[in-house]
């Protein structure tokens, strides 16, 4: 067998060697290390520890450098993370300049590469959603109800006189994707059926997808992006089924102009207001909305599952949510200023997600330039950063019993003189950090809130509920930084009969 040229032993030492240097001087080494040895190479080994056990390893984090930063391995950087209530201050506090919320989305969702870089470049279907779908509240909400009347019986046909098993999470995502795209693409399309398939597959994709491309280093992504690309997939699946009404859309604009009787007014006609005006494709429309489709479905879904599960344990919950629901219907009907009274059913929601989550992480920053933060931790440009979010909502200094599922808490709070506003489901603060917190918190969380609101008001009117088994709540999966609730647990419903 031919021995190696002795050149290509130079090579290689001379790269072991670059490779150490390279870590050796990289000013994230001083920042303390959890789940694994900081070590190159050995540092991968952590980074599977993180995907399993990234929960946990966080709460390592959190209590041996609260108040400080540590940080963990993914398998293509590190990720530094920040602890306490100063800290979490602090980065909210850093302008986009110093600390970007969408260089950090666009890695961690792999933009670019799993949806399409125009809407990295130009996310206009942001100011869309804070500024038109949050104004547009009261006005849409009819629809949402009209939807949710409809496909809630369609996806839990229960009866009076008999228990019905049904897989929550997967009717969840079906009853939230047709109440979304309601407001989004409007009737007939938010009933096709092959239009929801390609919006809900298209959110299984992009999770499924940035999951694979996070697997790999930064110069094998564009790669391995075009390898798997299912969403891009159904991005070009989805056109073809939305493009014949946003043609209609497109002629009754040349001949109105921007206004005309009985225009839509939902989120394609948004996207087409902005979009046509910056000479944006039809399938680059459509990417949008898509990609608001993923925002909804995906946490939605997974939020009001999370509720029916602890509902579905505790069902001596209904009736004081019944008690406070039913009278406030009768007088003013679904709207809401109605919505906005329910608030113990408000404060089990905000409940739910604080201890469950929507991510066990929060406030996700790339910094844009080197930066010291307050507690004196060089953070050099280019640094992932995130807040740890699960602990904090799990900290008994900051909440009470905090690992203690209390549906009533915020409803007390809220109770006091002065904080009637401060602890809403959509409020955010240094202390509750699911949505994020500051400028950059989640803008949909507003259209969210009133959906899931009406969605499980009307389940409490409307069913009875209650778990199979033993009767203990499922437990959720984790996977790196996201929470899932168990996408295969059932929930016993019965028609309530005095269904309102």
């Amino acid at each position: 067998m031919a021995s190696l040229d002795p050149t290509w032993y130079h090579y290689l030492a001379l790269f072991v060697a670059l490779y150490f240097a390279k870590w050796f001087f990289d000013p994230l080494r001083s920042i303390p290390t959890v789940g694994g040895s900081p070590l190159p190479l050995l540092s991968y080994l952590a980074s599977v520890r993180w995907i399993r056990h990234g929960k946990d390893m966080l709460q390592e984090g959190y209590n041996k450098y609260h108040g400080s930063v540590f940080k963990v391995a993914m398998l293509d950087q590190w990720l530094v993370v920040v602890s306490g209530l100063k800290l979490v201050e602090d980065v909210r506090k850093r302008p986009d300049q110093e600390l970007s919320f969408l260089e950090a989305a666009g890695e961690f969702v792999q933009t670019k590469f799993t949806i399409g870089q125009e809407t990295h470049l130009d996310p206009y279907h942001v100011d869309i959603i804070r500024d038109k779908l949050t104004r547009s509240l009261a006005a849409v909400l009819p629809e949402v109800m009209d939807e949710l009347t409809v496909a809630v019986h369609e996806y839990i046909p229960a009866k009076e006189d008999e228990w019905l098993s049904v897989n929550v999470m997967r009717a969840a995502r079906e009853i939230v994707a047709r109440a979304s795209n309601r407001v989004f693409v409007g009737l007939p399309a938010c009933r096709n059926r092959e239009y929801l398939d390609l919006a809900i597959g298209f959110t299984m994709d992009v999770t499924r997808d940035r999951a694979t491309i996070n697997m790999f280093p930064t110069f094998l992504k564009p790669l391995v992006g075009r390898i798997v690309g299912n969403s891009a997939r159904n991005i070009r699946r989805a056109t073809p089924i939305l493009k014949p009404m946003m043609e209609e859309r497109r002629r009754m604009m040349e001949k109105f102009g921007q206004d005309w009787p009985d225009k839509p007014n939902d989120l394609i006609q948004w996207v087409m207001d902005v979009g046509l005006s910056r000479n944006n494709t039809d399938k680059e429309m459509v990417q949008r909305i898509l990609l608001v489709n993923f925002a909804a479905i995906h946490t939605s879904s997974n939020s009001i599952t999370h509720m029916i599960y602890h509902l579905a344990e505790r069902p001596e919950y209904l009736l004081p949510l019944r008690e406070e629901i039913e009278p406030i219907i009768r007088e003013e009907g679904w709207t809401k200023g109605a919505l906005s009274r329910m608030w113990k059913l408000d404060s089990f929601m905000k409940e739910a997600q604080r201890i469950n989550g929507i991510n066990i992480i929060s406030l996700m920053r790339k910094a844009q330039k080197d930066i010291v933060l307050g507690d004196g931790t060089f953070i050099p440009r280019g640094t992932l950063m995130v807040a740890a979010a699960h602990p904090l909502h799990h900290d008994d200094s900051v909440y009470a019993d905090a690992d203690v599922f209390d549906p009533w808490r915020f409803s007390r709070q809220r109770e006091r003189e002065g904080e009637a506003l401060k602890h809403q489901y959509v409020n955010t603060s240094v202390d509750y950090v699911s949505f994020g917190h500051g400028k950059h918190a989640c803008p949909g969380r507003f259209f969210a809130a009133n959906e899931l609101k009406a969605m499980l008001a009307y389940l409490v009117l409307n069913f009875d509920m209650k778990l199979e088994g033993d009767g203990k709540r499922p437990e959720n999966v984790y996977w790196g930084p996201t929470v899932v609730p168990s996408p295969t647990a059932r929930v016993l419903f019965r028609k309530r009969q005095a269904s309102k």
